[in-house]
């Protein structure tokens, strides 16, 4: 096993186990062992839990981005774009494994210690939302993010497509005015 593979073993080992159980929860030693990479090339290409656990989030905002941007700029007229993020986030909120936001999520554990990617992920986010909103109202994009969070969040609770729904409608409304 080359080091490119080991590094994709050891983020595809950490983000199931955090995401699943959080960061704390799971030790270095719990990632090997998912991962199979010795605990040596482990430490070599992670120097320290805190490097992992911002690869981990750094790929993860990639991907998560990604998936949702190309979700959004599928439709070619502006209010069905913004009202596609919704329709993913609904589509994300049935994935059986959805344990809510993992920047949230991360913040939540770690606080102040918290990766930089974190913060980096809700401006990438609210950019997007900004980028998707007719006119780039700002204000309108700030409201989108408080829907999507809020939606977010309520699903973690309670998972399932409803609260994208309910988010959905009040943007709805948003677009209107």
């Amino acid at each position: 096993m080359d080091d490119e593979e080991a590094r994709t073993r050891l983020l595809d080992a950490a983000e199931e186990l955090f995401y699943r159980h959080g960061i704390q929860a799971v030790g270095m030693d719990r990632i090997r062992t998912a991962s199979g990479v010795p605990l040596k090339r482990l430490y070599r290409l992670f120097p320290a839990k805190e490097s992992l656990v911002t690869a981990y989030l750094e790929r993860r905002d990639r991907h998560w981005l990604t998936s949702l941007r190309t979700a959004a700029l599928t439709p070619a007229e502006p209010r069905a774009r913004v009202l596609a993020v919704f329709d993913w986030l609904a589509d994300w909120f049935t994935e059986p494994d959805f344990r809510g936001c993992a920047f949230l999520n991360a913040y939540g554990e770690l606080g102040a210690a918290a990766p930089e990617v974190v913060r980096v992920h809700k401006a990438e986010l609210h950019a997007l939302l900004a980028d998707l909103s007719p006119d780039a109202d700002p204000t309108l994009a700030d409201r989108l993010l408080i829907l999507t969070e809020g939606a977010t969040t309520v699903a973690t609770l309670a998972p399932g497509p409803e609260p994208a729904h309910r988010a959905r409608e009040i943007a709805e409304l948003l677009l209107a005015k």
